[in-house]
C-alpha cells in the first residue's frame, strides 16, 4: 500500500483536533486541502476512514490506518533525530501513553521522570481500567500500555512487568459495623463496596475469589486512585488497595489479611526499532522491578 506522508499526517491531525478546521489550524493549511486529503486517502485505501461526526471519530479500517499513521511519525522523528535534524533545543518528542489510576499514582511517574534529557520525550498520558487499556493500543492513540492483558495487541510486543498487589481495606468504623465476624458471604452481599468506575472490576474479581459466589452489593463509584482511599478511610464502602497506597493510611484495617489480591501487569508497545520507546521500556521495566511483585 503506498500511502503518501502528507495524507497519513492530516489524518491524525483530523483525529487528534476532532475537526478538519482544527486539523487545518494546526497543519497551517486549508480546511478544503485538508478535505482533499482525506478524500484522496480515502479513495486510495477504497474504504471509509472516518466518521463525520463532532468529534470526527475513525471507523474500525480508520483506526488500522492511524496506527499506521502514529507509527510513521515516529520513525520520522527517530530518523530525523539520527540524522542530526532536531537540534532545536525546544523540540519535543510527545508519546501518548495508556495506563491504569493505581500504576499511574504509585510508580510510573517515577519510570517517566528516569527518561534521558537527551530524547526531549514529553507525554500524553491516557486513563484506563488495566483490563480495558489495550483497546487504545489498537486504534492508534497510545504507542504503549500499561495492562493486564497478556496477549499482544497486532503490532505490539508483550512483557510481564510483575503483580500488584491489592488487600480489602475498610475504616474501623465500617467495618467493626459490617464485619463484625470477618468477610462472610452474607456481609459482603450487602456491605457497600467501592468501585473506581463501571469498568472497575477489581473488587468483583476479589468477591469472586473468595465467596465462590457472584453477587452485586451496593456501591459507591469514586473514579480517582486518591479519592478512592480517601472515600475507603471516611467509611463510604470497603475497597481493594494497592500495597504502594498503603504507607500512610493508619485508620484503615485490613479485612482479609491472609487473603491478598495480585493483578498481573504487562507492558505492550509497538514494535518498532525507536530510541525513545527502547528507552521508555527501559525506564518501565527498571522501575516496575522496584514497586511490583
Amino acid at each position: 500500500m503506498d500511502v503518501d506522508f502528507a495524507q497519513l499526517r492530516t489524518f491524525a491531525a483530523v483525529l487528534d483536533e476532532g475537526t478538519f478546521d482544527g486539523a487545518a489550524a494546526v497543519l497551517r493549511i486549508t480546511p478544503s486541502a485538508v478535505s482533499q486529503r482525506i478524500k484522496s486517502l480515502e479513495q486510495h485505501v477504497g474504504q471509509v476512514l472516518l466518521r463525520r461526526t463532532r468529534p470526527v471519530t475513525a471507523t474500525e479500517s480508520g483506526e488500522a490506518v492511524m496506527r499506521l499513521a502514529r507509527q510513521v511519525a515516529r520513525l520520522e522523528q527517530d530518523t530525523a533525530e539520527a540524522l542530526g535534524f532536531t537540534a532545536d533545543s525546544r523540540s519535543y518528542v510527545t508519546v501518548p501513553l495508556v495506563v491504569n489510576a493505581d500504576s499511574m499514582s504509585t510508580w510510573l511517574l517515577r519510570a517517566l521522570a528516569r527518561m534521558p534529557v537527551r530524547h526531549r520525550a514529553l507525554f500524553e498520558l491516557h486513563r484506563e481500567d488495566e483490563f480495558h487499556s489495550t483497546a487504545l493500543l489498537r486504534d492508534g492513540t497510545a504507542m504503549a500500555a500499561v495492562t493486564s492483558v497478556p496477549e499482544p495487541v497486532q503490532g505490539c510486543t508483550s512483557e510481564k512487568l510483575g503483580a500488584m498487589r491489592y488487600h480489602a481495606m475498610a475504616s474501623v468504623d465500617f467495618a467493626a459495623r459490617w464485619f463484625p465476624d470477618g468477610m462472610t458471604s452474607a456481609e459482603l452481599r450487602d456491605a457497600p463496596m467501592l468501585t473506581f468506575d463501571r469498568k472497575d472490576d477489581l473488587q468483583d474479581s476479589f468477591l469472586r475469589k473468595r465467596t465462590r459466589q457472584r453477587f452485586d452489593p451496593p456501591r459507591n463509584y469514586v473514579p480517582g486512585a486518591l479519592e478512592f482511599v480517601a472515600a475507603a478511610q471516611l467509611g463510604l464502602g470497603w475497597a481493594m488497595i494497592p500495597d504502594a497506597m498503603l504507607t500512610d493510611t493508619t485508620d484503615l484495617v485490613h479485612l482479609a489479611p491472609d487473603d491478598p489480591f495480585d493483578v498481573p501487569l504487562y507492558w505492550q508497545r509497538w514494535r518498532l526499532e525507536s530510541p525513545v520507546l527502547d528507552a521508555l521500556t527501559d525506564a518501565v521495566r527498571r522501575t516496575a522491578r522496584e514497586v511490583l511483585r
